[in-house]
């Protein structure tokens, strides 16, 4: 009980990681696609990464100990289920309580409901029905026995656990159910196709602002993380000795990369990562535009990384500017905080027509 709670926290955690990691293209592509993005939809998605890794953690772990390694038999005999049905009929005659709770039937049945909301996801996300759903449970399930009966692909020298055909057909019949579960969703709402009005122009609110700032926010930091990790690998790749690489590079290298590329999509476009993702535009100022982007970068989350790499008191004033940006953001029409203030600029989306100059 114990080790399957902790795979279940572990297919949670690592959903959840997914999902953050890639919030920023899943809103921009939605707002795309889309026209905006919705709570409801998100978290759907969430889920869907979510079950994603539940169904490896669930299937291929935890992995044995080598030394405690007892190989596996296999069934090729597709329908054996069948016949352990009617041993179990049998033995349990006239008991339900005990014919259901029968560990034959229970592993018949969850390798069904395993594979149900794979079926429901492709037809509700994906857009496609039952029959490649079906299609795509046996693949799944495939590489999943695969996995099991090889080795892990040779990492041991025999199977761990029982490879069946008959998962095969169970997780296939679970992905088809779930299929027909998700004909429950409105044709609307499902698939990836671009919605007609995609291209209306949509309000502009403090919470569409607040998410681009959160967006930056989250951008920069895991930009900063991708490039001090691969920085510390190269380091590590290079050096003789570990202890002569230290902290510093990766520290230092990781929020400058982090704070030049967001410096050149504001000055490319006058917009940060989280404006464009969520199609805000910044228009109408009265200040020659290489100026105005300059100020959009220093009073946005340029400033805040750029005030971050100042030795002692760096981190202290970022802080101070991170909290008038958000203030500023909640107290100004649209949100439009610091950097309409600075640069004079309206936020509108950027689905409208032009008025005037940025």
């Amino acid at each position: 009980m114990t080790d399957q709670l902790s795979l279940a926290l572990m297919a949670i955690g690592l959903g959840v990681l997914a999902a953050v990691a890639l919030l920023v293209p899943f809103v921009a592509i939605s707002y795309r696609r889309r026209g905006t993005v919705t709570l409801g939809r998100a978290l759907v998605w969430a889920a869907a990464l979510v079950y994603s890794w539940s169904i490896w953690t669930y299937t291929l772990l935890p992995l044995p100990d080598p030394d405690d390694l007892v190989c596996q038999g296999r069934n090729l005999q597709p329908g054996q289920f069948l016949r352990d049905l009617v041993g179990v009929w049998s033995e349990h005659a006239g008991s339900w309580r005990a014919l259901v709770l029968d560990p034959v039937v229970l592993q018949l049945v969850l390798n069904v409901a395993l594979f149900v909301p794979l079926g429901f996801f492709v037809r509700w996300l994906g857009g496609r029905g039952a029959l490649l759903a079906g299609m795509a449970g046996l693949a799944v399930s495939g590489l999943i026995e695969l996995t099991q009966l090889t080795g892990v692909w040779g990492l041991y020298d025999c199977a761990y656990r029982v490879f069946d055909v008959d998962d095969l057909l169970m997780n296939t019949a679970g992905a088809v159910i779930g299929s027909l579960l998700g004909l429950v969703v409105p044709r609307r709402l499902r698939g990836l196709d671009r919605s007609p009005d995609a291209d209306r122009p949509r309000p502009v609110t403090k919470r569409r602002r607040l998410l681009a700032m959160l967006l930056d926010l989250l951008g920069t930091l895991l930009t900063t993380i991708v490039v001090s990790v691969a920085v510390n690998a190269w380091l590590l790749y290079m050096a003789d000795d570990r202890e002569e690489i230290g902290q510093a590079p990766a520290a230092y290298i990781g929020p400058v990369v982090t704070a030049l590329i967001w410096l050149v999509v504001v000055l490319a476009t006058g917009r940060s990562v989280g404006d464009l993702a969520v199609r805000l535009d910044w228009r109408g100022s009265p200040q020659p535009a290489a100026l105005s982007r300059v100020l959009r970068y220093l009073t946005g989350i340029g400033g805040y990384t750029v005030l971050g790499l100042v030795p002692g008191w760096g981190e202290g004033a970022a802080g101070v500017l991170g909290l008038a940006i958000l203030v500023t953001a909640l107290a100004t029409d649209n949100g439009r905080g610091l950097p309409g203030l600075a640069t004079g600029h309206r936020l509108v989306d950027d689905r409208d027509q032009p008025e005037g100059t940025r």
